[in-house]
């Protein structure tokens, strides 16, 4: 269990920057009760873990939305999974068990957004030759988590890619290099930002030129 909300919070929120408003909560009971009318039937997934998760996400959505100077409003689930933001705007939603988290920015200042939360803990050895290229392999950090950062960092230039133009990538087509900051993929550069404590939470953009 997160021990350290403000804690959590504050780490979080080092994610931000000018352009990108980055926030999280604490999964709770009754999370699934945010899920708005015009949400509810767009999310695919009646389980209740998945829908308060969801809702969770959606409280700490539309609190970002409200900074932003927007009303509050639907967030629905498109056909591909991702959200839909209101118009102008770029986001992009992740959870686990117990955090959820949110990420949004004005479509002329972020042209592709996306988010990712992770436990603090080893990526599965199984797993470690399907989502690290050999260079990432080599290059490692000694962390016990470095390699779930670099799923984390995977799934969330996914996202980004995905709602950008469609293109659906593989972890192979994904190389992190989080010394520089950043992540390559089919000739394009996306900024990486992460925090690793008490949860990995990675966020990766592009900059509207």
């Amino acid at each position: 269990m997160i021990a350290d909300e403000t804690a959590l919070k504050q780490s979080i929120e080092q994610l931000s920057s000018p352009h990108i408003l980055v926030g999280c909560r604490i999964i709770a009971p009754g999370d699934e009760t945010a899920i708005l009318p015009e949400e509810a039937a767009s999310i695919a997934s009646h389980a209740p873990h998945v829908r308060r998760a969801s809702g969770a996400a959606r409280i700490a959505g539309r609190a970002l939305l409200g900074r932003l100077g927007l009303l509050e409003c639907a967030i629905a689930q498109g056909s591909s999974g991702a959200p839909v933001w209101p118009e102008g705007v770029v986001g992009s939603f992740a959870h686990d068990d117990e955090v959820a988290v949110a990420a949004v920015a004005r479509d002329n200042d972020i042209a592709a957004l996306g988010i990712d939360v992770e436990p603090a803990d080893p990526l599965p050895s199984e797993l470690q030759a399907l989502v690290l290229t050999k260079r990432e392999q080599m290059q490692m950090p000694p962390a016990s988590w470095s390699g779930r950062l670099v799923f984390a960092a995977k799934e969330a230039v996914y996202k980004a890619i995905a709602t950008l133009d469609g293109t659906l990538l593989d972890y192979q087509d994904i190389e992190t290099d989080f010394l520089a900051g950043r992540a390559t993929t089919d000739g394009r550069c996306l900024t990486v930002r992460y925090s690793t404590s008490p949860r990995l939470v990675v966020l990766a953009f592009i900059k509207r030129t």
